[in-house]
């Protein structure tokens, strides 16, 4: 993931067009037809669900991973789960009755707690009290599009169940992809400013310029939906932005296409997402075996599918994974 404060910027714009769509497709909570959306190029159900009957994806509880779980936790019965709602679909959000937490976060998080024998319990804060919550120990696990970073390694463990990918959107039948930097080159992007995202195609405009290649033509608009309309009318050939909220759009919207990922890790370090746990509290590594195990029996997958993230998923989970270095907090 990108420094926080920049990935809030570029959600935050994202949520404006996301949270367009959902006004679209709201009714009341006992509407089913005005709680779903088409998802017109989702590779799974034709129907993206934003009502608070989620009907979510589970799996059985595996006895010899749940006797890992701290005592205190399985007396207790439920696993306190943290995040923060304030992301844009599909990572975690509010269902159309403004209260259910849905998602893909919630969703993952369900399955690991599946496994484990517990009730998942979803708690929402802001971003700072997610750590301030962990630290304390009034929640067990952090679910809320973590990232792996050297620094956090320091205070928290990790288990690692998505990729931290960026996402170049393009319109529909665009023709071409990027996998690397002279993909760009003589293109018009668009990309938010202050974001990871804008370092990764300045950077790579810079190098095709040494190169002898011709500069990308960046542009800025204040609104998602200015980027959307741009993207639709030709006058940028594509958006760099979270890979997540691309994949959404290009699933309910049904007008664009992802031509190309990279790594928000940027070139050294491949980015990862991780539930989060107080550093030596015993816990994550019941939850790393649970996360393989829905990674091996399909549930993750059809999760990662419904949710239009197939292309994040991760073979196996991983204990505390080499990190974001500090340098680029």
């Amino acid at each position: 993931m990108p420094p926080r404060r920049a990935f809030a910027r570029t959600t935050a714009a994202v949520l404006g067009l996301v949270t367009a769509f959902s006004l679209t497709a709201c009714g009341g909570s006992g509407d089913d037809a005005t709680d779903r959306i088409d998802a017109k190029n989702a590779g799974g159900d034709s129907k993206i669900n934003l009502g608070p009957d989620q009907d979510r994806v589970s799996t059985p509880k595996v006895d010899s991973i749940a006797a890992l779980v701290p005592e205190a936790i399985r007396e207790r019965g439920t696993l306190e789960v943290v995040g923060t709602t304030g992301t844009a679909p599909p990572l975690s959000f509010y269902a159309t009755d403004d209260k259910t937490v849905i998602g893909v976060e919630p969703d993952i998080a369900t399955l690991v707690a599946n496994v484990l024998g517990l009730k998942p319990h979803f708690n929402t804060v802001d971003w700072a009290n997610i750590f301030v919550g962990l630290d304390s120990g009034k929640y067990d696990v952090g679910l809320s599009n973590i990232t792996v970073t050297e620094e956090r390694k320091e205070k928290y463990d990790f288990a690692t169940y998505r990729l931290d990918n960026l996402a170049f959107e393009a319109k529909k039948g665009a023709g071409w992809k990027v996998s690397e930097p002279a993909d760009v080159a003589g293109r018009t992007i668009a990309v938010g400013s202050g974001t990871n995202q804008e370092k990764l195609l300045v950077t790579w405009s810079e190098q095709n310029v040494k190169k002898g290649l011709k500069p990308t033509d960046i542009k800025y608009y204040q609104k998602a939906t200015d980027y959307y309309l741009a993207l639709g009318s030709g006058r940028i050939d594509a958006y760099l932005g979270p890979n997540p909220t691309a994949a959404y759009h290009v699933a309910s919207a049904g007008q664009s296409e992802i031509i190309g990922t990279y790594s928000g890790g940027g070139a050294d370090v491949r980015g990862e997402i991780a539930a989060t746990t107080q550093k030596d509290n015993n816990l994550i590594k019941p939850i790393q075996e649970a996360l393989n195990t829905v990674i091996k029996n399909g549930t993750y997958q059809k999760v990662l599918d419904r949710w239009g993230l197939a292309n994040e998923a991760i073979s196996s989970s991983e204990l505390n994974p080499k990190g974001l270095p500090k340098t680029n907090q």
